[in-house]
């Protein structure tokens, strides 16, 4: 682009600064033009390499899934219908249909016991964790667990060795948060060991 710039200034120049004959001067706008037509025919737009580069992107998008973390974090349960397993070992458990039975391990929290009121059910550990800190924050003793069969951690919020106890502390839970839908949907959890 300097040397087309560099020779529009030299021709320039020469039009104005010599006295050269009517031939002279047609034959360098002659050449000026081709110069300029070459200049610009090697200043294609780029066009199609960027879009050569965006579909390669897109490809290796596709190929490996991102593993970034949202900003903000929106907490919603998953939560399903209940799963009852047919196991001979836990005949003492109530077969209530809000009872879930799970082997499940601790992640963090202490303090896990047969029955628990689960609030929060998510495949990514950072958003258990999230509702995890909130909990505490409002007083709560809150545990996170991971069921390895549905690759779910499990927020609970409180644990019990007795059913009742649990089934109060589900229904004071759900009380103390009308307006949280996802927390309306609370259920409990019977640890399978």
């Amino acid at each position: 682009m300097k040397d087309v710039i560099f020779s529009i200034i030299f021709a320039k120049t020469l039009l104005y600064n010599t006295k050269c004959n009517f031939k002279m001067k047609k034959l360098l706008v002659f050449g000026l033009g081709i110069c300029l037509a070459f200049a610009f025919a090697s200043c294609k737009s780029s066009e199609s390499a960027y879009k050569k580069a965006y579909e390669k992107a897109k490809q290796q998008e596709v190929a490996q899934p991102q593993q970034t973390t949202p900003a903000t974090v929106e907490v919603t349960p998953v939560v399903s219908a209940p799963v009852q397993t047919n196991n001979p070992s836990s005949a003492s458990v109530p077969a209530q249909g809000a009872t879930r039975q799970e082997r499940v391990t601790v992640i963090s929290g202490s303090g896990l016991q047969n029955y628990s009121v689960v609030c929060g059910s998510f495949g990514v550990k950072t958003n258990a964790d999230n509702l995890k800190r909130f909990l505490d924050g409002e007083g709560y003793n809150s545990i996170v667990v991971f069921n390895s069969d549905n690759n779910m951690y499990r927020v609970i919020v409180s644990s019990f060795t007795d059913y009742v106890q649990a089934q109060q502390a589900r229904d004071a839970f759900k009380a103390r948060y009308p307006n949280r839908s996802d927390f309306q949907s609370a259920w409990l959890l019977y640890r399978l060991n």
